[in-house]
Formats: C-alpha cells, sequence, structure tokens
C-alpha cells in the first residue's frame, strides 16, 4: 500500500543512531524512517491499549503525538497500564504518560488532551492528524470514534482486549485506490444488547494480553505511515491468549450498509446505555449504612442482594449481602431467583458501581417483583464514603 505520509526532513546522526535497527529493515530505510518522523498519529486512550502503543510508538520515532484521556491512573490499572508508574496514582492519564514518554524518547513531540472524546470535539480532534489508534473501553466510543474517522476519511487502527481474548483490525473509509472501504460499523452493524459484554473491571483481563493487542496496533501504524507490508485492512485479527493461537479472518462491506457521512445525535442512546426511562428507585450507600443499623436493631427486614461475582465479593464488600450474580439472573428464572432470596422480604440490590444492579433491578420488575431497590454507586460508593480501609479495584 501506498505510504500514508510523505518524508520528513533529513534524519540528524542522533536519531540515525537511535532508529539504526529500524532503518535496516528491507521496505524502511531512512525515507521510511522519515516518514515516521513526519507522522502526526492521534491515540484515544492512555490505558491498557494505549500503554504499549505509546510506548512503541514514541520509540519507533513516530514525530509527533496526540493523547486524549480523562481518566487518572489507579492502582488497579498498573498491571496492564504499563507505561505509568505506580507513583502516578491519581494523577491523569495523560500527564502521566507524557513523562513516560519524554524519558522514552525526548525526539517526539507528545501533545495531550485531558477530556472524554464526545460527538462535539470528535472531528476537531482528529483533524490534522494522519492516522487515529482506538483504545477505548466501551462500545459508544468505539462507534463514535469509528464514525467520526469514516467522516473525516482518515484510517482509523482499533483494538479491544476482554478477558484472555483480544481483537485488532484497520478500518477505513477512503481507502487508496484498489482497496475496499471497510469501517468499524461493517465488524459492528449493530451494537451488542445492554449488558450483554462485561466491561475489563466486571470480567477481568490478562495484564499481558494488552501488550500483545497494543503492539500489533502499533504495527500496523508503522506499516501504514511508512508503506511497508499488508496491513489489517480488511481483516480482523483474533487472539486467545488462553490457547496461544492467532488467526485472521475477512470483513467485508457490510451489504446494502449506506457510507458514514455526519455523526450521531447520541451514541450512548444509540448503545442503549443512556439512563432508563422508567423510574429507579435507588438508595445512596449512606441511606443503605441506616438501613443496615436498623436491621441489626430488629428495626427494618430487608435482604441484601450482591449481583457481583465471587471473585470481586473477594475483593471488597458491603457486609451483610448475599450473593446472587447478574450473570446467574440473565440465564435463570429470575422470579423464582429472587422470590427465593426474599423469603418474602424487601430486597436491596447492589453491585460494584450500580449499573449491572439496575439492569438487575429492571430484570425483576420485568418479572414481576416490586418491592426492590438498588443502591447507587455500589460498593466503590461504600468504599469511598463508608469503609475507605477495603481495597479499590
Amino acid at each position: 500500500m501506498k505510504p500514508l505520509v510523505e518524508p520528513g526532513s533529513e534524519l540528524t546522526s542522533d536519531e540515525l543512531t537511535r532508529y539504526s535497527r529500524q532503518v535496516l529493515l528491507p521496505g524502511m530505510g531512512s525515507d521510511g524512517q522519515r516518514r515516521l518522523k513526519n507522522a502526526r498519529v492521534l491515540v484515544i486512550g492512555a490505558g491498557g491499549l494505549g500503554s504499549p502503543v505509546l510506548t512503541y510508538l514514541a520509540a519507533a520515532g513516530v514525530g509527533s503525538i496526540s493523547v486524549i484521556d480523562d481518566d487518572v491512573v489507579e492502582l488497579s490499572n498498573l498491571h496492564r497500564q504499563v507505561l505509568h508508574a505506580g507513583a502516578a496514582a491519581g494523577t491523569p492519564k495523560v500527564e502521566s504518560a507524557r513523562a513516560a514518554l519524554a524519558k522514552l524518547n525526548p525526539l517526539v513531540l507528545v501533545e495531550t488532551s485531558n477530556t472524554r472524546i464526545n460527538r462535539e470535539n470528535a472531528l476537531q480532534l482528529i483533524d490534522g492528524h494522519d492516522l487515529v489508534l482506538d483504545g477505548t473501553d466501551n462500545f459508544a466510543t468505539r462507534y463514535l470514534v469509528g464514525d467520526a474517522c469514516a467522516v473525516a476519511g482518515v484510517p482509523l487502527v482499533w483494538g479491544s482486549v476482554f478477558r484472555f481474548d483480544g481483537q485488532v483490525s484497520v478500518f477505513w473509509s477512503k481507502p487508496p485506490e484498489g482497496h475496499q472501504p471497510v469501517t468499524y460499523r461493517d465488524l459492528h452493524p449493530t451494537p451488542p444488547p445492554p449488558g450483554s459484554v462485561p466491561s475489563c473491571a466486571e470480567g477481568g483481563v490478562l495484564g499481558v494480553t494488552c501488550a500483545a493487542i497494543g503492539s500489533v496496533m502499533a504495527t500496523e501504524a508503522i506499516k501504514l505511515i511508512a508503506g511497508v507490508g499488508d496491513p489489517l485492512l480488511g481483516r480482523i485479527m483474533l487472539f486467545d491468549a488462553a490457547g496461544m493461537n492467532w488467526q485472521t479472518i475477512r470483513v467485508r462491506p457490510a451489504p446494502d450498509s449506506a457510507p458514514v457521512t455526519q455523526l450521531l445525535d447520541d451514541y450512548e442512546a444509540f448503545c442503549a446505555v443512556a439512563p432508563t426511562t422508567s423510574p429507579v428507585e435507588d438508595l445512596t450507600v449512606g441511606e443503605l449504612a441506616q438501613r443496615l443499623e436498623r436491621r441489626e436493631r430488629g428495626e427494618d427486614d430487608f435482604v441484601l442482594v450482591d449481583v457481583r461475582e465471587p471473585e470481586e465479593r473477594r475483593i471488597a464488600l458491603i457486609p451483610g449481602a448475599v450473593g446472587l450474580p447478574l450473570s446467574v439472573l440473565r440465564t435463570g428464572d429470575v422470579g423464582a431467583l429472587l422470590a427465593e432470596v426474599a423469603d418474602g422480604r424487601p430486597l436491596v440490590l447492589h453491585c460494584k458501581s450500580g449499573v449491572r444492579s439496575a439492569q438487575a433491578l429492571e430484570l425483576a420488575r420485568s418479572a414481576g417483583v416490586s418491592d426492590i431497590v438498588h443502591v447507587r454507586g455500589g460498593v466503590l460508593s461504600w468504599i469511598a464514603e463508608i469503609d475507605p480501609g477495603q481495597p479499590r479495584y
């Protein structure tokens, strides 16, 4: 494929020394390295995938790297987000990333945006970049980034990880002549049902899987910029770390799909993650603590149900809860399961952050269970406001 970027200025003596092993590669040469030097790349997310992506792009000599992320470094990130040190906990990820990359390669310009990409700023953030790499972890943002790149005609290197599995592909709505346009919507024409795909925070992720997928993403970016090799445009690479195998399958334009020419008004609504329109009764953790105290004195009677997975309960918990995972409720008789737990008493549901307990509440209501509420903010709010001695995860 034709190189994405024109060569920049001649390499300096320091650059030739630093990148000499790369310059020696067949098909790369000094021209390819100068293309990397002249490239402007946007990396969305400085987390599990962003860490290896940013590390290898900076080390490879990509001249200008923009990083966008609105999150802060947490201790629970460090097993997979290896760009960040433990001392950076509590600081914005983009600032931690900039400091780490400056130490790795001071010849690279790193620009940061401590914000969340959204419908209003997406096209502006992408403007002026040769390539976008998406390492985000939710479907609403992935569709937004995919659509924005399609509208802008900018190639997108996309990756995702979950538990032991990972995926990588390249999407491009306006590729060079001789190549079929393929976008994120050709891989996922419609989003999955709400709650059907747990987040990494709920389902876990093997940290080194991020390294495997992120390194492939960086490889694809370098190939596109320098015009080396055969990119994953029109293909998706699947990685199974547990079985230790890779496979590549074709991704073709979806039948009867219309070109993406504009952004949607609301991507969270499109992915059905917008707040429910039905009334949701909830408790704050402070109100729950009071009710637990009254229950202890015999002045209240209810069953507190933890809908997280058993391994999560071993990390942190709200005392006095019984376990009934949302995954079990989804596959069983919701009414019967909750009736057995309740034994005629009111129910209070909780999870890690309030998302899964709200979903369990909707399932319960659909099954005809009425005397039931859920805890806003879940275990994370309980730790923050009631019991800060427990570990966050």
